[in-house]
């Protein structure tokens, strides 16, 4: 971008040095013709659109006018104000983030939910701490909001007591406990 600057201010100068070479009359003829053309153009063009190079050296060029002939450009000094303030916004702001946490990846939530799944008896924690194993940094609150989304019950609930296993067995039982 810099090296086509470069080029247009070097290309004005050879055609200002070009100039010097020519009489007054063509220049006068030739700066009314660069007028009429121009008066042609703004009534066809609604809005128009320079390129930022453009740009620069009209900026550069308005300051040699006189006061009252920059009224005539399509560059009013407001306009020149703007684009300064834009180029200092966008060089010394940061860049923008949305509100709040970044959104859990949709393959760290399969594999919380997978490891829940496959292993009834672990909780968050655990589940939390073999994700970090796995080399992912995930925080077990982060695991807890996943398995509730999910409607996954905590751990001990998920497991829940299956009664063919259990056996219950009194020992060391009377009926009469104070008889000696």
């Amino acid at each position: 971008m810099a090296l086509r600057l470069l080029y247009l201010i070097v290309l004005r100068v050879f055609g200002w040095i070009a100039l010097l070479a020519r009489s007054q009359a063509s220049k006068d003829v030739e700066v009314l013709v660069v007028r009429h053309q121009l008066a042609v153009l703004r009534r066809q063009v609604a809005v128009p659109r320079p390129s930022w190079a453009d740009r620069a050296i009209l900026s550069a060029l308005a300051r040699l006018l006189p006061r009252r002939r920059r009224c005539h450009l399509f560059v009013t000094p407001r306009t020149l104000l703007r684009r300064h303030a834009d180029l200092v916004k966008r060089r010394w702001t940061y860049p923008k983030h949305g509100p709040g946490r970044p959104p859990i990846r949709p393959a760290i939530r399969a594999l919380v939910l997978r490891l829940a799944a496959e292993n009834p008896g672990w909780g968050y924690r655990r589940i939390a701490g073999q994700i970090a194993g796995l080399g992912r940094k995930v925080s077990p609150a982060t695991v807890w909001a996943i398995l509730k989304r999910a409607g996954v019950d905590p751990a001990p609930r998920r497991s829940g007591p299956t009664h063919t296993s259990r056996r219950v067995h009194v020992l060391g039982g009377t009926a009469n406990p104070t008889a000696g």
